[in-house]
């Protein structure tokens, strides 16, 4: 039975309740909910006379105040992320894999800002000064103006951030920070909220942007309570697959800018490298491709970017037929099998399907369904599609490959890069014909029937 007074925390999304229970009911997680200290209850809400004779005080949307000027960090690929530099006051979270160069990240991100004149303090609970020194001396920052501190006492940060004006402040991480104000561990629910609300509120009352540090757990989410992601201003997720030097820099939350724009890097030896082409990165210019590989021109954000989808169909050796996806979702994996199946005619169920995407990018536009089905008819069909042409589109569950949006963006990328033509949508395409000639499909099969034929060069 639950004690009187005990207050229960929920360790994967942060509800509190005052019984406990086996499951979560906020989140729906099961031994979740831990008994927390120097919690409130909820509900359990104290009114001051202060607040009894301020009341609320109303303004209106109009303001003459201008928008207080971005910091340009010089780190090209993270500003574009921001949404065009770190905004004053603002508070930006940013989360990835264990070693997968956020420290480093946010290391070079402080350094070059400082060399721009901007007063930057960086702060780890994880890590010894001498640590930092050693990873700023390899990357080529030893000479930068940067403050480094290694504290973990939410205290003592603060009252140094109040002592001293800072403009950009790196707390590495939120996970290792904790508060003598509540009796619980660092890393609980209590610890890590306590302490971001902490360092929040100093953002806004002082002005100076902060960037939190947040560890990842097993499924990929960032640790600690989703509150922590409601209070900031912006998330940012650094990814990479092992194996690959390639690191991507995505917005999930964004309060200043766009929530799907990305930042390429290539990790090496003295540290992040920017990708300002990453097309060229993704795409394999080395030989020719073969069958089952088809490009695909999508949109990151604002970005155009080029990558392959290799695609393998062989006969099963077993009674169930295998399907594996790398860098794809393998929903619309199965979905466009399916299509392919009953529109087009191509069997499927008695071949194992591999399909990767080159690079180790992850791709979540719709646009690509139609390259993916490509890939996968000219492997079944053995038959390699043309070396200077691209493929985008969305396709439906009737076989209708619909329109998707910045045609004449993707079109340009791929001239750009040398492409000659491209496979896409039949409407929507650009007024003009675009930058290249489009060979435009309104049905899948139509799609289908062109590479069987081997008719691609009478394309228009």
């Amino acid at each position: 039975m639950a004690r009187d007074g005990a207050v229960y925390a929920c360790q994967s999304c942060g509800a509190v309740t005052t019984k406990w229970s086996g499951q979560c009911s906020a989140c729906q997680s099961w031994n979740s909910l831990v008994e927390e200290t120097g919690v409130r209850a909820p509900g359990a809400l104290s009114v001051t006379k202060a607040s009894r004779t301020r009341g609320l005080q109303f303004t209106g949307l109009e303001s003459d105040t201008p928008a207080p000027p971005r910091i340009i960090t010089g780190v090209d690929e993270f500003d574009r992320v921001c949404g065009g530099g770190v905004v004053p006051g603002s508070a930006i979270l940013i989360g990835g894999d264990p070693g997968v160069g956020k420290s480093t990240l946010l290391l070079e991100v402080v350094a070059k800002a400082s060399l721009k004149g901007v007063n930057c303090a960086y702060i780890s609970g994880e890590e010894a000064v001498a640590q930092i020194r050693g990873r700023a001396e390899r990357m080529g920052f030893a000479q930068a103006p940067v403050k480094l501190a290694a504290e973990s006492s939410l205290r003592d940060i603060l009252d140094g951030l109040k002592r001293d004006n800072f403009d950009l402040v790196v707390i590495d991480s939120i996970q290792t920070m904790w508060s003598d104000a509540h009796e619980a561990g660092p890393g609980t629910v209590t610890q890590v909220r306590a302490c971001a609300q902490e360092l929040v509120r100093l953002a806004k009352k002082k002005g100076v942007a902060i960037l939190l540090v947040g560890h990842v757990t097993k499924d990929g989410q960032i640790a600690g309570p989703r509150v922590v992601e409601h209070l900031v201003d912006a998330v940012l997720s650094f990814e990479g697959e092992r194996g690959y030097p390639f690191r991507i820099l995505r917005g999930a939350k964004n309060r200043f800018g766009a929530t799907d724009e990305i930042g390429v890097f290539e990790m090496g030896d003295s540290g992040l490298r920017e990708v300002k082409n990453p097309s060229a990165l993704f795409l394999n210019e080395g030989g020719e491709r073969a069958a089952g590989a088809a490009v695909f021109a999508g949109i990151e954000g604002s970005r155009p970017v080029l990558v392959e989808f290799q695609a393998l169909v062989a006969p099963s050796a077993y009674g169930t037929p295998r399907r594996a996806v790398v860098g794809w979702d393998s929903g619309r994996l199965a979905m466009v099998l399916a299509v392919l199946e009953s529109r087009c005619g191509l069997g499927f169920g008695n071949k194992d399907v591999y399909l990767n995407v080159a690079g180790g990018l992850r791709i979540t536009e719709p646009a690509a369904d139609l390259a993916a089905a490509a890939a996968l008819a000219s492997s079944a069909l053995d038959i390699a599609l043309p070396q200077d042409c691209v493929v985008f589109g969305e396709v439906s569950l009737s076989g209708e490959v619909r329109p998707v949006s910045r045609m004449e963006t993707r079109l340009k990328e791929a001239a750009k890069l040398g492409f000659g033509r491209a496979l896409g949508p039949l409407s929507g395409l650009p007024e003009g014909g675009g930058a290249l000639p489009v060979a435009g499909v309104a049905r899948l099969a139509d799609a289908v029937r062109r590479i069987g034929d081997e008719i691609w060069g009478q394309l228009t």
